[in-house]
Protein backbone atom coordinates (compact mmCIF):
# COMPACT_ATOMS: atom_id res chain seq x y z
CA UNK A 1 0.00 0.00 0.00
CA UNK A 2 1.00 3.79 -0.52
CA UNK A 3 2.42 5.58 2.59
CA UNK A 4 -0.62 8.17 3.15
CA UNK A 5 -0.37 11.81 3.02
CA UNK A 6 -2.71 12.94 5.31
CA UNK A 7 -2.09 12.58 8.98
CA UNK A 8 -5.89 11.63 9.37
CA UNK A 9 -6.09 8.56 6.85
CA UNK A 10 -5.02 5.44 9.33
CA UNK A 11 -2.12 3.29 8.77
CA UNK A 12 -0.74 0.34 10.55
CA UNK A 13 2.38 1.24 11.31
CA UNK A 14 5.37 -1.63 11.50
CA UNK A 15 8.43 -1.28 13.30
CA UNK A 16 11.73 -2.07 10.91
CA UNK A 17 13.47 -5.27 13.57
CA UNK A 18 15.48 -3.73 16.31
CA UNK A 19 15.00 -0.67 15.48
CA UNK A 20 12.27 2.58 16.30
CA UNK A 21 11.71 3.22 12.68
CA UNK A 22 8.62 2.39 11.73
CA UNK A 23 7.03 1.98 8.07
CA UNK A 24 2.99 1.46 6.87
CA UNK A 25 2.17 -2.31 6.63
CA UNK A 26 2.27 -3.46 3.35
CA UNK A 27 4.20 -0.71 1.80
CA UNK A 28 7.21 -2.27 0.11
CA UNK A 29 8.89 1.33 -1.02
CA UNK A 30 7.99 2.35 2.48
CA UNK A 31 9.89 -0.63 3.92
CA UNK A 32 12.70 0.48 1.66
CA UNK A 33 13.48 3.98 2.51
CA UNK A 34 12.80 2.96 5.96
CA UNK A 35 15.88 0.68 5.84
CA UNK A 36 17.65 3.60 4.32
CA UNK A 37 16.65 6.03 6.99
CA UNK A 38 18.85 3.63 9.26
CA UNK A 39 21.78 4.86 7.08
CA UNK A 40 23.13 6.80 10.46
CA UNK A 41 23.14 4.06 12.53
CA UNK A 42 25.41 2.73 9.29
CA UNK A 43 27.70 5.29 9.42
CA UNK A 44 28.25 5.95 13.59
CA UNK A 45 28.79 1.76 13.60
CA UNK A 46 31.30 1.72 10.54
CA UNK A 47 33.54 5.20 12.11
CA UNK A 48 33.63 3.09 15.41
CA UNK A 49 34.98 -0.31 13.88
CA UNK A 50 37.22 2.28 11.67
CA UNK A 51 38.67 3.98 14.19
CA UNK A 52 39.13 0.74 15.74
CA UNK A 53 41.30 -0.95 12.89
CA UNK A 54 42.72 2.44 11.95
CA UNK A 55 43.01 4.60 14.67
CA UNK A 56 43.81 7.48 12.50
CA UNK A 57 43.67 11.00 14.33
CA UNK A 58 41.43 12.69 11.00
CA UNK A 59 39.11 9.65 11.09
CA UNK A 60 38.81 10.40 15.19
CA UNK A 61 37.98 14.45 14.28
CA UNK A 62 35.86 13.52 11.49
CA UNK A 63 33.45 11.73 14.26
CA UNK A 64 34.33 14.20 16.84
CA UNK A 65 32.01 16.55 14.00
CA UNK A 66 29.32 14.43 13.77
CA UNK A 67 29.07 14.12 17.28
CA UNK A 68 29.36 17.70 17.71
CA UNK A 69 26.11 17.86 14.69
CA UNK A 70 24.18 15.73 16.50
CA UNK A 71 24.65 17.61 19.83
CA UNK A 72 23.74 21.08 18.04
CA UNK A 73 20.47 19.35 16.32
CA UNK A 74 19.13 18.54 19.83
CA UNK A 75 20.06 22.06 21.20
CA UNK A 76 18.17 23.78 18.33
CA UNK A 77 15.42 20.89 18.97
CA UNK A 78 14.70 22.38 22.19
CA UNK A 79 15.17 25.86 21.88
CA UNK A 80 12.49 25.89 19.03
CA UNK A 81 10.07 23.00 20.08
CA UNK A 82 8.45 22.62 16.92
CA UNK A 83 6.96 19.81 16.75
CA UNK A 84 6.59 16.80 14.52
CA UNK A 85 3.69 16.43 11.91
CA UNK A 86 0.99 13.96 12.74
CA UNK A 87 1.99 13.93 16.47
CA UNK A 88 1.73 10.65 18.12
CA UNK A 89 1.30 8.65 15.09
CA UNK A 90 4.50 7.44 15.71
CA UNK A 91 4.79 5.45 19.46
CA UNK A 92 8.40 4.87 18.76
CA UNK A 93 10.54 8.56 18.08
CA UNK A 94 12.80 9.30 21.05
CA UNK A 95 12.02 12.86 20.83
CA UNK A 96 8.65 14.74 20.75
CA UNK A 97 10.67 17.63 18.53
CA UNK A 98 11.02 17.82 14.74
CA UNK A 99 12.91 21.20 14.34
CA UNK A 100 15.44 20.16 12.17
CA UNK A 101 15.40 16.67 11.74
CA UNK A 102 18.38 14.65 13.34
CA UNK A 103 18.72 12.12 10.46
CA UNK A 104 19.32 15.15 7.77
CA UNK A 105 21.50 17.48 9.33
CA UNK A 106 23.10 14.03 10.04
CA UNK A 107 23.51 12.65 6.53
CA UNK A 108 24.23 16.00 4.95
CA UNK A 109 26.94 17.03 7.43
CA UNK A 110 28.30 13.56 6.49
CA UNK A 111 27.93 14.02 2.65
CA UNK A 112 29.40 17.56 2.93
CA UNK A 113 32.30 17.01 4.80
CA UNK A 114 32.68 14.13 2.74
CA UNK A 115 32.81 16.09 -0.52
CA UNK A 116 35.23 18.71 0.60
CA UNK A 117 37.49 15.89 1.95
CA UNK A 118 37.77 14.52 -1.38
CA UNK A 119 38.24 17.43 -3.62
CA UNK A 120 39.79 19.27 -1.34
CA UNK A 121 42.11 17.22 1.31
CA UNK A 122 43.21 14.53 -1.17
CA UNK A 123 44.89 16.40 -3.75
CA UNK A 124 45.52 15.05 -7.26
CA UNK A 125 48.69 14.08 -8.10
CA UNK A 126 50.22 15.27 -11.34
CA UNK A 127 50.36 11.53 -12.80
CA UNK A 128 46.43 11.52 -11.78
CA UNK A 129 44.57 9.76 -14.55
CA UNK A 130 41.16 9.57 -15.49
CA UNK A 131 39.63 7.17 -13.65
CA UNK A 132 40.89 8.94 -10.29
CA UNK A 133 39.01 11.71 -11.11
CA UNK A 134 35.98 9.78 -12.08
CA UNK A 135 35.72 7.52 -8.88
CA UNK A 136 35.61 11.02 -6.62
CA UNK A 137 32.85 12.16 -8.94
CA UNK A 138 30.87 8.82 -8.99
CA UNK A 139 30.86 8.70 -4.90
CA UNK A 140 30.18 12.22 -4.09
CA UNK A 141 27.20 11.61 -6.40
CA UNK A 142 26.17 8.69 -4.48
CA UNK A 143 26.57 10.63 -1.25
CA UNK A 144 24.63 13.19 -2.42
CA UNK A 145 21.98 10.82 -3.40
CA UNK A 146 21.91 8.87 0.29
CA UNK A 147 21.62 12.11 1.52
CA UNK A 148 18.46 13.56 -0.22
CA UNK A 149 16.63 10.06 -0.14
CA UNK A 150 17.03 9.94 4.15
CA UNK A 151 15.47 13.17 4.05
CA UNK A 152 12.80 12.51 1.77
CA UNK A 153 12.13 9.31 4.08
CA UNK A 154 11.49 10.76 7.05
CA UNK A 155 9.15 12.96 5.05
CA UNK A 156 7.19 9.65 3.50
CA UNK A 157 6.85 8.18 6.39
CA UNK A 158 5.69 11.53 8.42
CA UNK A 159 8.10 12.08 11.20
CA UNK A 160 9.14 15.11 9.48
CA UNK A 161 7.97 18.05 7.41
CA UNK A 162 9.37 19.32 4.53
CA UNK A 163 10.71 22.51 6.14
CA UNK A 164 11.95 20.59 9.04
CA UNK A 165 14.19 18.11 7.10
CA UNK A 166 14.99 21.01 4.75
CA UNK A 167 16.67 23.16 8.07
CA UNK A 168 18.18 20.24 8.88
CA UNK A 169 19.81 19.79 5.80
CA UNK A 170 20.94 23.13 5.54
CA UNK A 171 21.94 23.16 9.74
CA UNK A 172 24.98 19.65 8.67
CA UNK A 173 25.74 21.51 5.72
CA UNK A 174 26.81 24.77 7.21
CA UNK A 175 28.14 22.67 10.43
CA UNK A 176 30.44 20.57 7.83
CA UNK A 177 31.93 23.32 6.27
CA UNK A 178 33.07 25.09 9.66
CA UNK A 179 33.88 21.68 11.10
CA UNK A 180 36.57 20.70 8.05
CA UNK A 181 37.77 24.72 8.13
CA UNK A 182 38.16 23.77 11.98
CA UNK A 183 39.47 20.40 11.05
CA UNK A 184 41.97 21.65 8.35
CA UNK A 185 43.10 25.03 9.90
CA UNK A 186 43.59 24.57 13.75
CA UNK A 187 43.21 20.70 14.50
CA UNK A 188 45.41 19.06 11.07
CA UNK A 189 48.79 21.27 12.28
CA UNK A 190 48.07 19.90 16.04
CA UNK A 191 47.92 16.39 15.10
CA UNK A 192 51.68 15.46 14.61
CA UNK A 193 51.74 16.53 17.73
CA UNK A 194 49.30 14.48 19.47
CA UNK A 195 50.76 11.27 17.53
CA UNK A 196 53.72 12.00 19.26
CA UNK A 197 52.56 11.64 22.91
CA UNK A 198 52.71 8.96 24.86
CA UNK A 199 49.11 7.50 25.08
CA UNK A 200 49.03 7.77 21.30
CA UNK A 201 51.94 5.42 20.86
CA UNK A 202 50.83 3.35 22.88
CA UNK A 203 47.07 3.22 21.73
CA UNK A 204 49.23 2.81 17.78
CA UNK A 205 47.15 6.69 16.75
CA UNK A 206 48.90 7.47 13.86
CA UNK A 207 48.37 10.99 11.65
CA UNK A 208 48.19 10.67 7.73
CA UNK A 209 47.13 14.13 7.04
CA UNK A 210 50.38 14.78 5.06
CA UNK A 211 49.69 11.84 2.56
CA UNK A 212 47.59 13.02 -0.05
CA UNK A 213 45.94 9.79 -0.87
CA UNK A 214 46.31 7.59 1.76
CA UNK A 215 44.34 4.36 0.06
CA UNK A 216 47.29 4.59 -2.51
CA UNK A 217 49.90 5.07 -0.63
CA UNK A 218 48.32 1.39 2.01
CA UNK A 219 48.20 -0.02 -1.26
CA UNK A 220 52.03 0.14 -2.58
CA UNK A 221 53.55 0.28 1.05
CA UNK A 222 51.19 -3.41 1.39
CA UNK A 223 52.10 -4.49 -1.94
CA UNK A 224 56.19 -3.50 -1.61
CA UNK A 225 56.20 -4.91 1.69
CA UNK A 226 54.74 -8.39 0.54
CA UNK A 227 56.87 -8.92 -2.48
CA UNK A 228 59.91 -7.91 -0.02
CA UNK A 229 59.09 -10.59 2.08
CA UNK A 230 58.06 -13.14 -1.02
CA UNK A 231 61.72 -12.59 -1.69
CA UNK A 232 63.22 -12.81 1.42
CA UNK A 233 61.41 -16.34 1.95
CA UNK A 234 61.93 -17.85 -1.53
CA UNK A 235 65.88 -17.29 -0.25
CA UNK A 236 65.54 -19.00 3.05
CA UNK A 237 63.59 -22.19 1.05
CA UNK A 238 66.79 -22.69 -1.75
Amino acid sequence: MAAVEQCSLSAQWRPVSLTHVEYPAGDVYGQLLAYLSLGPVVILISFVTLIIFKRELHTISFLGGLVMNEGVNWVIKNIVREPRPCEGMHTTVTTEYGLPSSHSQFMWFFSVYSFLFLYLRMHQTNNARFLDLLWRHVLSLCLLTAASLVSYSRVYLMYHSWSQVTYGAVAGSILAIAWFAITQEILTPLFPRIASWPVSEFFLIRDTSLIPNILWFEYTVTRSEARSRQRKLGTKLQ
